[in-house]
């Protein structure tokens, strides 16, 4: 009893409601003078920090609303699908690859990183809004002897190929609901860099370092030959070969240094004038 008792004096009150702006990811690039809250994202498919809630996405971003109140109706109006389904809850979490679609304006756009490893919302094409790239969690079977694979985005998809292991990367119709390809993590191939310092590059793998006990470490070259090195758990296979099977966004993942974008910001000025 008295174990009981020292045990609910020390349990903290429920789970967290609230967010204060300074504690919000800075991939979400919100001003420090905007209020002292900001949105926190609904318990959902992907974590918090790896996250951008919707109303962050059409409020600040896309600039569909200007208010709170305003993106409570765009979202309770049913217009804004995430990734094929309607989602009302403004605070409903995107994440890296999430497809949203605005039927109603007949835009769409995947959630993706630039190479400093903000959120960038990158338009695509109706057509390309079909499907989405997961990567391969985990590799198990579960009751009644049925294989399965679990993925980035919460997914438990049933009946893999079984030639698809741990950190590949599956081709997922967002319609159907299925796998239909998929991308095997090996030397050769096109990967996208989710986390780390190297956030938002997009390289070729070269090679994979195994450290017992430690993190496994793979090397990327870049398109212009810039060579970096992060954990495993950041790599995210988006092409066979040097073929992304998504659109990229402008750069293609490559990150300037601080002379060279110098460089380029003062020859667009010359253009100008």
């Amino acid at each position: 009893k008295q174990w009981y008792q020292r045990r609910v004096a020390i349990t903290a009150g429920g789970p967290k409601k609230h967010l204060k702006r300074l504690n919000a990811p800075k991939k979400w690039m919100l001003d420090k003078l905007g209020g002292k809250f900001a949105p926190r994202p609904s318990p959902g498919p992907h974590k918090l920090r790896e996250s951008m809630p919707l109303i962050v996405l059409l409020r600040n971003k896309l600039k569909y609303a200007l208010t709170y109140q305003e993106t409570k109706k765009v979202t309770m109006s049913r217009a804004i699908k995430v990734d094929g389904k309607v989602r009302t809850d403004m605070c409903f979490p995107t994440g890296f690859m999430d497809v949203i679609s605005i039927d109603k304006t007949g835009e769409y756009f995947r959630m993706l990183f630039d190479v400093k490893g903000r959120f960038l919302i990158h338009r695509i094409k109706k057509e390309e809004a079909s499907y989405k790239l997961c990567r391969v969690k985990a590799v198990k079977v579960v009751a009644k002897g049925i294989p399965t694979i679990t993925t980035h985005d919460g997914r438990t998809i049933r009946y893999p190929d079984p030639l698809i292991k741990a950190n590949d990367t599956v081709k997922f119709d967002i319609a159907s609901g299925k796998a239909v390809d998929f991308i095997k993590f090996e030397p050769g191939n096109l990967a996208y860099i989710t986390g780390g310092q190297n956030c938002g590059r997009i390289g070729i793998i070269t090679h994979k370092e195994k450290h017992p006990g430690s993190f496994d470490i793979v090397h990327i070259k870049d398109s212009v030959g810039h060579s970096f090195a992060t954990r495993m758990s950041n790599v995210f296979p988006i092409g066979k070969g040097k073929q992304a099977w998504i659109s990229l966004p402008r750069g293609k993942g490559v990150r300037l240094s601080i002379a060279e974008e110098r460089d380029r910001r003062l020859a667009a000025k010359a253009k100008e004038m």
